[in-house]
C-alpha cells in the first residue's frame, strides 16, 4: 500500500524557511540530459515553494540562487543560469506579485550584468508593499563576505566617530547585514542528500533547525516541505537553555 503523504502537525509553522536548492546537475545527469535541463525543473520546484509556502502559512523564504563561488562553474552553464535568471524576472514577477509575494534579493550584485540588476530593481519595486510571503533570493551571495561586509562598515563608522567601538554587539553587527529586516531563519532545508551549510546564511542559522533530504530539487514538492516542516515541529529548540 502506497503511504500516505506527510501531513503537518497542528501548530505554527516556520516563520521563516531557507532552502539550499541542491541537485540539479545530478538530476539532469540521471536523466541523460544537459544541467541547463535540471536548473530549468528547478525553476519550477521553486515556482511549486512559493505557492506551498503561502498555503502553509510561512512568511519568509530565502532560497540560495547562486553563491559567490558558483563563479567557478564552466562559463557555458553560468550562462544558462544567468539566461534563466533573466527569464524568470521578466515572466514571474508579475504573478509572484499577484499572489501577494514580496521579492527582494541579498548579495553583492557589483558583478551582474546591467540589464539583471535593472530587472531585480523592477521585481523589488514592484512587490514592495506585499505581504503574503517574502521571497528573498540569495544571488551572488557568500555569507563569509557578508559578514566582513558588515565588519567593514562597522571599521568605517569607529573612524568616523561615529560609532562606539565599545557598543559594538551581536545586534550591531546583525543590523549591517542584507536581512537586517528579516527574522534569522527557524528552519533551513537543503535538498539532495548533502549536508552542510556552504556559506548559506552562517551568521543568520546560529540557532536554526537543520533537515536535510535526499530528495533532489527539481523533484521537491509539497510534501517533501510539509515534511520538513513536520520534523522542524517536532523538534524542542531550547536557544541553549536545559531540556525540560
Amino acid at each position: 500500500m502506497k503511504a500516505a503523504p506527510p501531513v503537518v502537525a497542528e501548530t505554527k509553522p516556520p516563520v521563516h524557511v531557507a532552502v539550499i536548492m541542491d541537485g540539479n546537475g545530478r538530476w539532469a545527469r540521471a536523466r541523460g540530459l544537459p544541467r541547463v535541463a535540471g536548473h530549468r525543473q528547478g525553476a519550477e520546484a521553486v515556482r511549486r515553494t512559493v505557492e506551498a509556502c503561502i498555503e502553509l502559512g510561512v512568511s519568509y523564504l530565502t532560497i540560495y540562487a547562486f553563491s559567490s563561488e558558483n563563479w567557478k562553474r564552466p562559463e557555458r552553464e553560468i550562462d544558462d543560469l544567468m539566461g534563466l535568471l533573466r527569464l524568470y524576472l521578466r515572466n514571474e514577477i508579475a504573478e509572484l506579485s499577484r499572489q501577494g509575494v514580496r521579492v527582494r534579493f541579498i548579495g553583492n550584485r557589483e558583478r551582474l550584468s546591467r540589464d539583471i540588476k535593472e530587472l531585480i530593481d523592477h521585481a523589488e519595486s514592484l512587490t514592495r508593499c506585499n505581504t503574503a510571503l517574502t521571497l528573498a533570493v540569495a544571488l551572488n551571495y557568500g555569507g563569509r563576505q557578508e559578514i566582513a561586509a558588515a565588519a567593514r562598515k562597522l571599521a568605517r563608522e569607529a573612524a568616523a566617530g561615529t560609532l562606539d567601538p565599545d557598543s559594538i554587539d551581536e545586534e550591531a553587527v546583525a543590523r549591517r547585514l542584507d536581512t537586517h529586516d528579516m527574522p534569522d531563519p527557524d528552519l533551513l532545508i537543503r535538498t539532495s542528500g548533502e549536508q552542510r551549510l556552504s556559506n548559506f546564511l552562517p551568521w543568520q542559522t546560529a540557532y536554526t533547525e537543520l533537515v536535510f533530504v535526499p530528495t533532489f530539487w527539481p523533484d521537491f514538492r509539497k510534501h517533501d516541505l510539509e515534511a520538513a516542516i513536520g520534523e522542524f515541529q517536532r523538534r524542542e529548540r531550547r536557544y541553549g537553555a536545559s531540556s525540560g
